[in-house]
């Protein structure tokens, strides 16, 4: 019973020493904004820390130099050999924003990339009478002072649609008349096809002579005429089409 006793006592006293063993590795994260990278450099490191900056932007309010933020946050508890990550202040941009609306997208790029800044976004809007790819709007705007980074945002000028149209019903009217509605109405007529009635072609099957009447000289192939009078369409009536679309038409 005394060895079953000493034995577990043994085993509180390891798991009680290896819980203050960890928790004692864990350390609060310093609070390094504001500071400069040597400054933050010897927190940290006191604390057996480590400090990566990963990243530069322009900011108004933190001096050129000094920490802007971090990862983690203050206070947060992490091991010893923890990685800060932190940004530093450019400071206030010393970059002027240039104007670049009504220039081509092209044009706009190369403008703002020569001054050292970068394209955040942009998005594309249909606007009548301006021509195509031309830049409508920035954000910053021109001769900005207040930029959080680096980078512009702009708005651009995209082709308009094709003008679309629900196509029609030309189904028993005349070759001539459809085609004519179709040009009136901006479409074009694609490829017209004689249908052959049923009833011919079942009356030569049933033909006895037919082997005969195939020795014959065959009659040229039925031809379409204005006066043609269309069966079916392609696309059919009600699909929506854009301007310039040919439509297909069978006839006889």
């Amino acid at each position: 019973m005394l060895a079953l006793v000493l034995v577990i006592v043994a085993m509180l006293s390891g798991l009680t020493a290896m819980r203050f063993a960890i928790h004692g590795q864990e350390v609060a994260v310093p609070p390094l904004i504001g500071v400069t990278p040597a400054e933050a450099e010897r927190a940290v490191s006191g604390l057996g820390l480590q400090i990566s900056i990963e990243r530069q932007y322009y900011s108004p309010q933190i001096p050129e130099g000094r920490i802007m933020s971090q990862l983690p946050l203050p206070g947060t508890k992490v091991r010893r050999g923890w990685q800060v990550r932190v940004a530093q202040s450019l400071g206030r941009t010393r970059v002027t924003i240039p104007d670049v609306t009504g220039q081509s997208e092209h044009a706009a790029e190369l403008n703002i990339r020569r001054r050292g800044l970068d394209v955040a976004s942009m998005a594309e809007v249909q606007a009548q009478g301006i021509p195509v790819d031309q830049v409508l709007a920035q954000s910053p705007t021109a001769n900005e002072t207040q930029v959080a980074a680096p980078k512009i945002s702009f708005l651009v000028s995209a082709p308009a649609e094709p003008q679309a149209f629900v196509i029609p019903s030309f189904v028993g009217q005349a070759l001539g008349s459809a085609s004519r509605s179709l040009q009136e109405e901006g479409f074009r007529l694609g490829n017209v096809s004689v249908v052959v009635p049923v009833s011919a072609a079942a009356g030569d099957a049933a033909n006895p002579d037919a082997s005969a009447a195939s020795a014959a000289p065959q009659a040229p192939p039925a031809q379409a005429s204005p006066a043609s009078i269309v069966v079916a369409q392609v696309p059919a009536a009600g699909q929506k089409v854009f301007a310039g679309a040919a439509v297909n038409f069978d006839v006889r």
